[in-house]
């Protein structure tokens, strides 16, 4: 019994030791990253049905730096946390804010993209003439006492509204957090829902990232949009857009993180932000 005891202890832990050293040899050379698909420019499809975007050129890049072969695929926002924990793909490049909540179910390599959020109005619409236009306020650090202070003189001036934003997202929590009680808060599945309601008149306002709003109002298409309003950034919006990984690949964020590092360093993310947004969405160090 003592031998069948030894041998069996034996046996277990050499399954271990194959299973741990199988575990650690994963060179990662072939990796699947998952985008949204629908927020452009970020992620979106052109007439074909092809992937392209910010997110889509700088993936391809990376993997370039990484050595890595890889396949990008479509996923619906309100679901990729999940499936990236359900392991069905490896990494998210969905325009994915960086918050405290998501740190607790993921990994993220530091920031490749930042940008604060803002309202977009149809120009006949009252909240066209919200106070302080432009106005950029962090709510993160020191200047959270001056953000909140705005926010509150904001509230009488939206009380009652519809506010349209995507759910799921950083700008769906910052909603919930300072306007619930003061605004209707009305999610959609994808940007391009939310916007058709703010063209029809259906919802009084917009709210998201300005890397997205810009290229929305200047659209042919919505001439009758306008951005509205101070901009705001960190605490509850995030603290920039980053490379979603699970927690239990720490190789694969090693080699994410510096591949998003030498990207934005040598000005890489730079010119990319500048072609499909037409300004610099690179974080400052």
């Amino acid at each position: 019994m003592k031998i069948l005891t030894t041998f069996a202890t034996t046996l277990v832990v050499s399954l271990c030791v194959v299973s741990g050293a199988s575990a650690q040899s994963k060179d990662w050379s072939s990796i699947k990253i998952a985008t949204e698909g629908a927020y452009k420019p970020w992620n979106f499809t052109d007439p074909s049905g092809k992937l392209i975007g910010f997110e889509i050129d700088l993936a391809e890049n990376l993997c370039k730096r990484m050595k890595a072969k890889c396949e990008i695929v479509a996923q619906a926002f309100d679901g990729v946390i999940p499936a990236l924990n359900a392991g069905k793909f490896d990494a998210i490049m969905a325009g994915m804010n960086i918050t405290e909540k998501r740190k607790e179910a993921i990994a993220f390599t530091q920031p490749y993209g930042r940008t604060p959020s803002t309202f977009a109005v149809l120009k006949s619409n009252p909240l066209a003439k919200l106070p302080e236009a432009g106005k950029v306020y962090s709510l993160s650090a020191d200047g959270a006492a001056a953000a909140e202070k705005s926010l509150n003189e904001l509230k009488p001036l939206l009380k009652g509204k519809i506010v349209a934003v995507q759910t799921s997202t950083a700008q769906a929590n910052f909603l919930e957090k300072y306007f619930k009680d003061v605004v209707e808060i009305r999610q959609y599945k994808t940007t391009e829902q939310h916007d058709l309601d703010l063209a029809a008149g259906r919802v009084d306002s917009v709210f998201a990232s300005m890397s997205y709003l810009k290229g929305m109002v200047e659209s042919p298409g919505n001439k009758d949009m306008m951005l509205s309003g101070p901009r705001y950034g960190g605490g509850a919006l995030g603290f920039g857009v980053a490379v979603g990984l699970r927690k239990s690949d720490p190789e694969l964020l090693s080699k994410f993180d510096a591949a998003v590092n030498a990207a934005v360093t040598d000005g890489t993310v730079k010119t990319m932000s500048m072609k499909w947004f037409g300004f610099d969405i690179t974080p400052v160090r």
